[in-house]
């Protein structure tokens, strides 16, 4: 059985997966080092640390799921279980979640911190392909097939928007429409969902307008996340910030890159260099060779 088992394996996806996340740990040691010490006071190697934990018990878990029979995701009761769970922790973290960011996402469970939205996205993507597996024989019944389980990630949506995290609903609802896009329905059927969809947004806004959430909502400080990159050198100290810096490191990094560890603009210049803009950093250090790596293997 064992030997069976490994016989399925896709090892080019597992030894990319691999490199990649060794890739990510040395990457976030450089990029984090400066950023540590002067904007956290912490030690230099502190979220290198973080990180190889992380890695260590993702990889663990990685093992343990990789011999569960993936059939066994198809089963009501294990589907139940894990929309409870996940329900349950967006309502925890709404009630006695940890704010970072401009959103109530973390759950501190002592010195373990996780934000349940993670949780959110696999589980919807188990959940969809299971539930659309299982309804193939009359997958274009949008009431019984498609409505039902998107009414359920829409509450999840609901749930994530009191914290609020848009990006992520954005996130989760794109991943909704690959995975119904997937599910063998007819193209008359998406055209149906796409007006609903179109009437879901408009209702969105009427309440949003109703209840006088429309300015905070779409606020300046949000709009400039997705127009800021149109014209981000007209307001380099503002919204163009951290774009036009990314920019000088990616132009810095040339071909061949500074040399790992080499990089200048993650000592202070570049906002968040560890996180959402790590892959400035690799241009600079590792040049267009490094991106290239890093998208070949993604």
């Amino acid at each position: 059985m064992f030997k069976k088992i490994v016989k399925c394996y896709d090892y080019k996806f597992i030894v990319a997966l691999i490199v990649l996340s060794l890739i990510g740990l040395v990457m976030v040691y450089s990029a984090s080092m400066v950023t540590a010490v002067s904007r956290y006071g912490v030690e230099g190697d502190y979220f290198y640390q973080k990180q190889k934990l992380a890695l260590i018990a993702g990889f663990f878990f990685f093992c343990v799921s990789a011999f569960i029979p993936y059939k066994i995701y198809r089963e009501k009761k294990v589907l139940k279980i894990l929309l409870v769970t996940v329900i349950t922790l967006l309502a925890l973290v709404l009630i006695f979640g940890h704010t970072a960011g401009n959103a109530q996402s973390w759950l501190i469970l002592g010195p373990i911190r996780i934000q349940p939205l993670e949780f959110t996205k696999l589980t919807i993507i188990v959940y969809l392909s299971a539930v659309f597996a299982n309804k193939q024989e009359y997958i274009n019944d949008l009431k019984r097939a498609i409505i039902p389980p998107i009414l359920i990630v829409f509450f999840i949506c609901f749930l994530i928007a009191l914290q609020p995290d848009y990006g992520g609903i954005l996130l989760i609802l794109g991943t909704v429409a690959a995975i119904v896009l997937c599910s063998g329905i007819s193209r008359k059927s998406m055209l149906k969902i796409a007006l609903l969809g179109v009437v879901g947004i408009f209702v969105m806004l009427i309440v949003l307008l109703v209840t006088g959430q429309m300015a905070t909502v779409f606020s300046p400080v949000r709009l400039a996340r997705f127009t800021g990159f149109l014209h981000p050198f007209a307001n380099q100290q503002g919204d163009g910030y951290q774009l036009v810096n990314s920019y000088l490191a990616i132009g810095t990094g040339g071909l061949s890159g500074e040399g790992l560890g080499q990089g200048i603009q993650k000592a202070g210049y570049l906002p968040e260099s560890h996180t959402d803009f790590i892959m400035a950093v690799i241009a600079e250090e590792l040049g267009f060779w490094g991106v290239l790596l890093v998208l070949g293997l993604l």
